[in-house]
């Protein structure tokens, strides 16, 4: 009995303990399973708690500084170990500072310590992503991508997010993960970079203001974000540079923990940072801010000038405002600095200086200090735009679709505060001063390019009617916030679908039934030159000359398919041309498609140019010597002359499309040329020619008239043809998507020209060649009516 009762009790322990271990195991498989994002939050919440514990209950700050290194331990160091080893080294060389800190009950120490473990973490994250995208991870790069910060959003720089659509188009399979490593690293390097000024302006006001816990956590948290950039810092300046400034780190953060003056650490980091930026902006990124920076910069004294009269303020909001457009234009020229201080450097730190006198004085029209007359304010204005015009480069200065768009989203977010504060009056000007902007700017590019846009925007502009009132009904109603945001939001997508209208190309369809007719046209050509050469080439001994025509001619295939590589080369090599690229391009591809077309439809061209080929195919075979390399030699030059026609008229094809729409063009105009092909070499059969080319150039005519049509957008797009738009003509999206139309005078214009000039050229040419004919003829028939009036007598 006794046995029974022990075995009975060693099988309730056991049933106790395999419970426990039923219970517990989800928990620590969890914990073995938290995702990087969950573990860092972890870490950042309890290091938070432990701060906010220290002074009162050490024991707690123990407890939850422990938790934050178990978590760091247990999910995060071991591939940090591997994939960022410099990361992983700071976080637990800071853990021990924190460990330290804690100990002696210093709570600068421990912020410190804190910032340090975080931006350690955000490194580690992101040198995670770098190493696994250059390993064609995608997997990896998306579940660490969210161990990261993002810019705070303003009104003039929002939350992107480059980085992940990059890394999840990679997962998707449409994006390589080489091509999709820039766009990672412009996105967490410019987050990380604002991330680094908004620390050291924190640090400045903490100074100003004697917090010595923010001074010390803000400085820390602006070594580690500097520590993020500090590769890319290296690359630009040197690693003597970067020495020195990580040295001006290091002693801003002793003296923040010390409680020292800040002010020679901070001088020289400043120093140090300006001018620098991690991640470089695009060409088109830096013509945007221009425009930006000249648009904000505008908007200062107007608004000014609203708010102060007489020497007084008389809207605080108009003064705001005209601060706001301050800043919003001195972060644009924050970010261009660098490229204008190459230009001009004497000029741009004019700009810099007349930019901190402008903030002193809207600041004292703010704080009642000073008030400036707006004659000031728009004096010092235009000296800021006077020298940025002469220090820009002439295609920043150049109006800029998307820039007015980010104007009208400012001005529309200005509409909304104000409504929200009750100041209906404010609000309605906000909302006309965006309507101007959108009139003035990209309503004529929206009638032309994208009418079917116009009105739904205009009809939330003012006074609506669908489901969503317009604004200028609504503000003139006082309607509450709620209201005027939905049809703000709804502005806002239409305004969104109208960006993209603008800046979308031609249907990829159309792109690549153009390619293929272009192909087609050109390879039929060709085997008409290769059937004529080898006609008298079929019998006898002349049937052996026909085997290096086809050399030559496989040559020249060979050679078309290498100038297609060096010309992709040249035009990626100037991709950062972007939009003016296309343009010049486009225009080297109308002319040769105006010769081809004028070529086609003049007789003397099959006669002459075919007639040439032949000649020098007689003189070849009756020379002694030289005779098969003569052969080959001419059927390469026939050949080749086609496929560079070809090669350089894709090109402009490829810039607005893409290269993979284009080869499907050319496949399918290829595959018809290879059955053209073999039913004349191998069936022998004869096929209508002349009909067959003059439906084809037809096409081509066709071909032509869009080009010239897409070619004008272009160049009204990037400003080099003014745009006239024909307000009475509005054709349905796809003609212009498909056939280049749009409702411009110089759009149709041109396009009507190059049809005047193709047709124009083959009536002359057939008006040359019957009076030619007709000369013989005319001759032929006096003399035979001199015989017949002789018989008669």
């Amino acid at each position: 009995m006794y046995r029974s009762r022990n075995n009975i009790a060693l099988l309730h322990r056991i049933g106790i303990l395999m419970l426990a271990l039923l219970v517990l195991w989800p928990v620590r498989a969890g914990a073995e399973r938290r995702a990087p994002a969950q573990a860092a939050e972890t870490i950042r919440m309890r290091l938070v708690e432990a701060q906010l514990a220290l002074p009162r209950d050490p024991e707690a700050a123990r407890r939850a500084l422990a938790d934050a290194h178990a978590a760091y331990t247990s999910d995060l160091a071991a591939t940090l170990a591997r994939q960022a080893p410099e990361a992983d080294e700071r976080a637990r060389s800071g853990f021990a500072a924190a460990g330290s800190a804690l100990a002696a009950g210093d709570a600068l120490a421990f912020a410190d310590a804190r910032a340090h473990v975080w931006t350690a973490v955000l490194a580690g994250g992101y040198g995670v992503v770098e190493r696994a995208l250059q390993a064609g991870d995608g997997r990896t790069a998306q579940i660490w991508l969210a161990v990261r910060e993002f810019r705070h959003a303003t009104r003039f720089s929002r939350p992107t997010a480059d980085a992940t659509v990059a890394i999840d188009s990679v997962v998707r399979g449409e994006r390589a993960p080489a091509d999709a490593l820039p766009a990672v690293r412009a996105d967490l390097l410019d987050t990380y970079q604002a991330r680094l000024t908004g620390a050291l302006d924190d640090l400045a006001a903490a100074d100003a203001r004697g917090f010595t816990m923010r001074r010390a956590e803000a400085a820390a948290l602006a070594a580690g974000y500097f520590a993020i950039l500090a590769p890319a810092y290296r690359a630009q300046r040197g690693a003597a540079a970067l020495e020195a400034v990580q040295q001006a780190f290091a002693a801003l953060r002793a003296a923040a923990r010390s409680q020292q003056d800040l002010a020679a650490p901070l001088a020289e980091i400043s120093a140090a940072l300006r001018g620098f930026r991690a991640a470089p902006l695009s060409p088109a990124e830096q013509a945007r801010r221009a425009g930006q920076l000249l648009r904000f910069l505008s908007l200062v004294p107007v608004e000014y000038a609203r708010g102060v009269r007489d020497g007084t303020v008389i809207h605080d909001l108009e003064i705001h405002e005209a601060i706001t457009f301050r800043t919003g234009a001195a972060a644009a020229f924050a970010d261009l600095q660098t490229v204008l201080e190459a230009r001009d450097p004497i000029k741009t730190a004019q700009v810099a200086g007349l930019f901190a006198e402008l903030e002193q004085q809207l600041s004292a029209a703010e704080t009642r200090t000073g008030v400036p007359s707006p004659d000031a304010i728009q004096a010092t204005a235009d000296r800021i735009g006077g020298l940025l015009r002469e220090v820009m480069p002439p295609e920043w200065q150049q109006r800029d679709t998307a820039g007015d768009f980010d104007v009208i989203a400012t001005l529309l977010d200005q509409m909304e505060a104000a409504a929200a504060a009750g100041q209906y009056d404010l609000a309605e000007s906000a909302r006309l001063e965006a309507y101007a902007v959108l009139e003035t700017g990209p309503e004529a590019r929206l009638i032309a390019f994208a009418p079917q846009t116009v009105q739904p925007i205009e009809e939330l502009f003012w006074y609506g009617s669908g489901e969503h009132q317009g604004l200028a009904q609504l503000i003139s109603a006082r309607a509450p916030a709620d209201a005027i945001r939905a049809s703000r939001a709804a502005l806002d997508a239409e305004l969104a679908a109208a960006q993209q209208a603008l800046s979308t190309s031609g249907a990829p369809l159309a792109i690549a039934t153009n390619a293929a007719i272009i192909v087609f046209r050109e390879g039929l050509e060709a085997v008409l030159i290769l059937a004529s050469l080898m006609g008298s080439l079929k019998h006898g001994a002349y049937r052996a000359f026909r085997r290096p025509l086809w050399w030559g001619a496989a040559g020249a295939f060979g050679a078309t398919i290498l100038t297609w590589l060096l010309a992709r080369g040249v035009l990626l090599a100037l991709g950062r041309y972007g939009e003016r690229l296309e343009a010049v391009v486009s225009l080297l591809a109308i002319g040769v498609l105006l010769l081809i077309t004028n070529w086609f439809f003049h007789k003397v061209y099959w006669t002459d140019w075919m007639a040439s080929f032949h000649a020098r195919k007689r003189r070849i075979l009756g020379g002694a010597v030289g005779q098969w390399l003569g052969l080959a030699a001419l059927g390469f030059t026939s050949i080749y002359r086609e496929g560079f026609e070809t090669v350089l008229f894709l090109q402009a094809l490829v810039l607005e499309a893409g290269a993979a729409v284009v080869l499907g063009g050319v496949a399918l105009g290829l595959i018809g040329t290879l059955l053209v092909g073999v039913i004349v070499f191998a069936l022998q059969a004869r096929l209508p020619y002349k009909k067959m080319l003059i439906v084809t150039g037809v096409l081509i005519g066709g071909v032509l008239l869009t080009l010239v049509g897409n070619t004008v957008h272009i160049l009204q797009i990037i400003g080099w043809m003014p745009i006239h738009p024909i307000r009475w003509l509005t054709p349905p999206h796809w003609a212009g998507m498909w056939f280049g139309l749009f409702a411009t005078w110089e759009g149709i214009g041109l396009q009507i020209a190059a049809a005047v000039f193709v047709i124009g050229s083959y009536v002359l040419a057939e008006q040359l060649q019957y009076r030619r004919a007709r000369r013989p003829q005319a001759r032929a028939a006096v003399r035979d009516a001199e015989r017949a009036l002789e018989r008669a007598r």
